[in-house]
């Protein structure tokens, strides 16, 4: 079965607006008014035809040979229809064409109306079925010029020695290799035009496949923000308020400073949110006066101690220490660092148990950057989720959501580290972080992560 298109919908593609605003600009502007009205430019081939044909109408009708001129006219109203049924079309124009040499030897450039039908072909068949059509709408006629010697000039002979009949043998074969030869240029034509299209059709499919990779690559990166945020917060939000019931009746002074803890990272929340649901609205700057979150990463001097902080704060026992030269300055490579402290911490405080202690360390090594967060409790390891995604339901019954040991993995890749988790040699768990810095973000430095070096508290 051939596969085929309408003429008229072989021009289009499935590119989106700016790649067909392109293509409209290369047509020019008359390609571009007879493409946005096939009925016009179907309009022009048929006039053509008929100025092609006009002297073997004129011959005819003052022969009366008033058969041939009907089967003319036929062809031409048949053009009409060659966008819809292109190879009966040609079928029907290849018989039409033999009656009229038949009835009307001397007409000229009567195989016209095959030219504009065998492009319709090509232009929605394969090459393979163009050609194969092409060459049996060709071999009637031709055929015809060849066995019957039907010359159109053989009352004009180019040489007084030649006889009539021999000139009519030589015009013949010369008119059936010109028919041939003019058919295959048409149809070459519509191959070429074929060709064109499907290419255009392959840049616009292209494009289109890298739009959606684009937009699937962005909502993960959103997916994975909002988890972050989302995960983090509630965790703290949950275990600041657990605390603030235990303590309010004991110590209401501590169960103040917990309670304003929590409403400071609610907030905090709810800044990371606006940030990331930011760049879905319009490219307009954020106004801070008016209450809008920038929409850039925020990682600043301060955004890891105050993430160390408010851990500190829901009772972990956090203790950070920094060794080797500062962090650089990339603020992706910052955020990087954050994000996967923060998850790892989360998860310590969602599921540890019985802590006594729980280690931060980063290291840097010339291009390379080690992050350790370590916990010596219980619990962890019996709540970690089977096939490497964030820990299951565990002692405490929270739940998570299986994305965050997947999107510390993602976050690394980017800069062609690894995320290892798993228990602790001397009990616990362990999460591991190496990333590598590239030559364009290993100069300058950070301090995000204060203090550079030592321990804290």
């Amino acid at each position: 079965m051939v596969n085929t298109v309408s003429v008229k919908d072989a021009p289009a593609t499935q590119a989106d607006a700016s790649f067909a605003e392109l293509a409209a600009r290369r047509r020019g502007r008359l390609r571009r008014y007879l493409y946005r009205r096939p009925r016009v430019m179907d309009a022009v081939v048929v006039a053509c035809y008929l100025v092609l044909v006009l002297p073997t109408v004129i011959d005819a009708g003052q022969a009366g040979r008033w058969g041939a001129i009907a089967l003319l006219a036929a062809v031409a109203l048949s053009l009409f229809l060659r966008r819809y049924r292109p190879v009966a079309v040609v079928a029907f124009i290849a018989a039409a064409e033999v009656g009229v040499t038949l009835l009307h030897p001397w007409g000229s450039n009567v195989s016209a109306g095959l030219w504009f039908s065998l492009y319709a072909v090509a232009v929605v068949h394969t090459r393979r079925f163009a050609l194969v059509t092409a060459a049996l709408a060709t071999v009637p006629v031709a055929l015809l010029y060849f066995l019957a010697a039907v010359g159109p000039l053989e009352r004009e002979l180019p040489h007084p020695a030649a006889s009539a009949e021999e000139f009519r043998v030589i015009t013949s074969i010369a008119a059936g290799t010109s028919i041939a030869f003019s058919n295959v240029i048409a149809t070459g034509i519509g191959i070429s035009v074929r060709q064109r299209r499907e290419h255009e059709q392959e840049i616009a499919a292209w494009a289109a496949q890298a739009a959606r990779l684009g937009s699937v690559t962005e909502r993960n990166r959103i997916a994975r923000e909002m988890h972050d945020v989302v995960a983090h917060s509630l965790t703290v939000m949950v275990a600041l308020s657990d605390g603030a019931a235990v303590v309010v009746r004991k110590d209401p002074g501590r169960a103040a400073e917990v309670l304003a803890e929590l409403s400071r990272t609610g907030r905090t929340a709810l800044a990371d949110m606006r940030r990331v649901l930011g760049v879905l609205r319009d490219d307009a700057p954020a106004d801070p006066a008016a209450g809008q979150a920038p929409r850039e990463p925020f990682a600043d001097s301060a955004s890891l101690g105050k993430l160390l902080d408010g851990f500190r704060a829901a009772g972990l026992p956090v203790h950070y220490s920094h060794s080797g030269p500062a962090l650089p300055e990339d603020v992706a490579f910052q955020l990087t660092v954050y994000r996967i402290v923060q998850e790892s911490l989360t998860n310590v405080l969602r599921y540890g148990r019985a802590l006594s202690r729980v280690d931060v360390l980063v290291v840097r090594e010339d291009s390379t950057v080690t992050i350790d967060v370590l916990d010596d409790g219980r619990g962890t390891v019996e709540a970690a989720a089977p096939g490497g995604g964030s820990p299951g339901p565990g002692a405490g019954g929270r739940p998570g959501t299986g994305q965050g040991l997947p999107g510390m993995k993602e976050r690394a890749g980017i800069y062609g580290g690894t995320v290892e988790a798993g228990p602790a040699a001397g009990g616990g768990w362990r999460v591991r972080a190496v990333l590598t810095l590239n030559g364009s973000i290993q100069d300058g430095t950070s301090t995000m992560l204060a203090p550079a070096s030592g321990t804290a508290t």
